[in-house]
């Protein structure tokens, strides 16, 4: 079917036209993607997806003129100049952030009331929103619910998809057909191209589909899909301080959530906007309150300070750690370790010590409200007892909506993270080895093909990571599944071509691939010469397809992205049969 006629038919209101209406509404969302967010309440897993009774899981860097594809880019020295290669999240910062609070999952529990809260005494760094519903002293929450529009339910996009007119399969030959043409384009170097039916994860055209290749940020697919699997949706990651017996002082414990912010509410931006209160990360600022009054209601304006950061085990620096890109990975930090926590650059500039400078900036917020600390704060010299009383805690948002965080902004260190509470739940340790260990068994058990898949990390940043793009279709293919309804985030999470995240300013006007703008959702991938994108596109009749492109070329960054636009908008404005 020639691209003309495809033009009318979606104007004329088929699936496909309302399902890029969705994306339209979807692009108005701000919140999940972006550096930092308004430090209100988080609320309690109300409409996280994959919360329990969502179904199916166990309790139990990128690019429009930024110096690297998913922050990774950077990782390779090589890259560092290259304008059209930026980090992984923040690269397309200048348009809304992720589309938040899709999935359409069922309510668990009512939000939460105030950023100030003391929530519940619970241990646990990774305890479902539920265990922590019951908060004492409320507070009147410190920001207000903010308007922007919500995007439609996942669900509900899906089925829109689907149900458009001759939705038939595309087949072999059709797509080889579209296809030959933009596939033959240089730029693109060596490629590897899968694309499926999204309803069934059928393929139905490929080229060395089965040959692996470097993923860069297209790892985040695996890894979200294992954390959502192994993790509850509605898990939130909790920084707590407790009393310390052995010292009577207080111990500041991390519990691996690198969103928690130092910054007052008036200060704080996620692309220039205030973020929603299901994406608002927790507040720094409402621990130390809530730890100065537990302090002087019991009579104590003088304290010792430790931290605690046993959680997470192994070396805190990545392979590619070049201090802007990703942060040391540690379960304690603020604003993920920026030297500047308001800054709004791609790749910021990263504390050598985020432990640490998380601890002195605890300090300074207790000295605030009256509460001196004796010295410097130091790390504990043993993990905290876990019967050792609370004196405050907060909470980050949910699981679901970190992944989906994660996946539009191509956040790096976010992405270690998440990696390391999959290891956790999987009873791996909590490093690099234990967190690819984690994600690599889970995708076996969900039955992905693991042959050719090696993993090193959860941000991709490893240049000595592998997979095929049959693999990563796989992925996305079991996260549109009606089995898996718990892994829909991953589909939330996706940029919108010409709207959100990594893919906010590709697919524009004079790209030859406009007219797929709104029509695809992907996650994209750069490393130094390697270029990835893998998501979904709705074809001319309706129909949802699955699709992984890898290349990997010598021609320059933004070049090689336009040509791989190219071809998915062709999948987009064909029928292929």
């Amino acid at each position: 079917m020639r691209a003309g006629a495809v033009s009318g038919r979606r104007h004329g209101g088929t699936a496909a036209g309302l399902f890029g209406a969705s994306l339209l509404v979807a692009a108005t969302v701000l919140g999940a993607g972006g550096a930092s967010a308004l430090p209100s309440a988080p609320p309690s897993g109300s409409a996280s997806p994959g919360g329990p009774g969502a179904g199916g899981t166990r309790a139990g860097q990128d690019e429009s003129n930024g110096r690297r594809d998913d922050k990774e880019n950077r990782g390779d020295k090589g890259d560092r100049g290259d304008k059209g290669d930026r980090g992984e999240h923040g690269e397309e910062s200048g348009r809304p952030g992720s589309p938040a609070g899709t999935s359409g999952r069922p309510t668990t529990t009512p939000p939460s009331t105030a950023a100030s809260t003391p929530a519940s005494t619970s241990t646990s760094a990774t305890a479902p929103a539920s265990a922590s519903a019951s908060a004492s002293g409320s507070a009147p929450a410190s920001a207000k619910p903010s308007a922007v529009a919500r995007p439609a339910p996942a669900g509900a996009v899906l089925a829109a998809a689907e149900a458009g007119p001759g939705a038939g399969l595309p087949t072999a030959q059709g797509l080889q057909q579209a296809l030959a043409t933009v596939l033959t384009d240089q730029n693109l170097g060596t490629v590897g191209l899968a694309v499926a039916d999204a309803a069934d994860g059928q393929l139905l055209y490929g080229k060395g589909e089965n040959t692996a290749a470097t993923p860069a940020s297209t790892t985040k697919l695996a890894t979200s899909v294992a954390a959502l699997s192994l993790i509850p949706g509605d898990t939130r990651l909790a920084t707590r301080v407790v009393k310390n017996a052995a010292t009577g002082g207080i111990t500041l414990v991390g519990g691996g959530d690198p969103t928690l912010t130092a910054l007052p509410a008036d200060q704080v931006q996620v692309a220039g906007v205030p973020a929603d209160p299901d994406t608002a990360p927790a507040s720094l600022d409402a621990l130390a309150r809530q730890t100065a009054a537990a302090l002087k209601a019991a009579g104590t304006t003088t304290v010792a300070l430790d931290y605690d950061v046993s959680l997470y085990t192994g070396p805190l620096l990545h392979k590619n750690h070049d201090g802007e890109n990703i942060a040391a990975v540690t379960p304690l930090m603020v604003d993920e370790g920026r030297t500047d926590p308001k800054s709004l650059a791609d790749a910021p500039a990263r504390v050598a010590d985020p432990a640490g400078a998380a601890a002195e900036s605890f300090a300074n917020l207790l000295k605030a409200q009256g509460v001196t600390v004796q010295g410097k704060a130091k790390a504990a010299t043993a993990p905290a007892a876990a019967d050792a009383p609370v004196l405050g805690r907060v909470d980050s948002p949910t699981m679901a909506r970190l992944v989906e965080r994660m996946l539009t902004t191509s956040d790096n260190t976010l992405a270690e993270a998440i990696a390391r509470q999959a290891a956790i739940a999987a009873h791996q340790p909590a490093a690099f080895e234990g967190a690819a260990t984690a994600v690599t068994q889970e995708l076996t058990r969900l039955g992905v093909p693991m042959t050719g898949v090696v993993l090193n990390d959860g941000s991709g940043l490893h240049p000595g990571n592998a997979i095929p793009p049959a693999v990563l279709v796989k992925l996305l293919a079991l996260a549109a599944s009606a089995q898996h309804p718990t892994l829909r985030p991953v589909l939330t999470g996706l940029p919108i071509a010409g709207f959100t995240g990594t893919l906010g300013k590709r697919f524009g006007a004079g790209s030859g691939a406009a007219d797929a703008a709104g029509l695809v959702r992907a996650k994209t991938g750069s490393l130094s010469g390697v270029n990835t994108l893998a998501g979904t596109v709705v074809d001319a009749e309706g129909r949802l397809l699955a699709f992984a492109l890898m290349t990997r070329t010598g021609a320059p960054v933004d070049t090689a992205r336009a040509a791989m636009d190219r071809v998915v908008a062709r999948l987009a404005a064909c029928g292929c049969h």
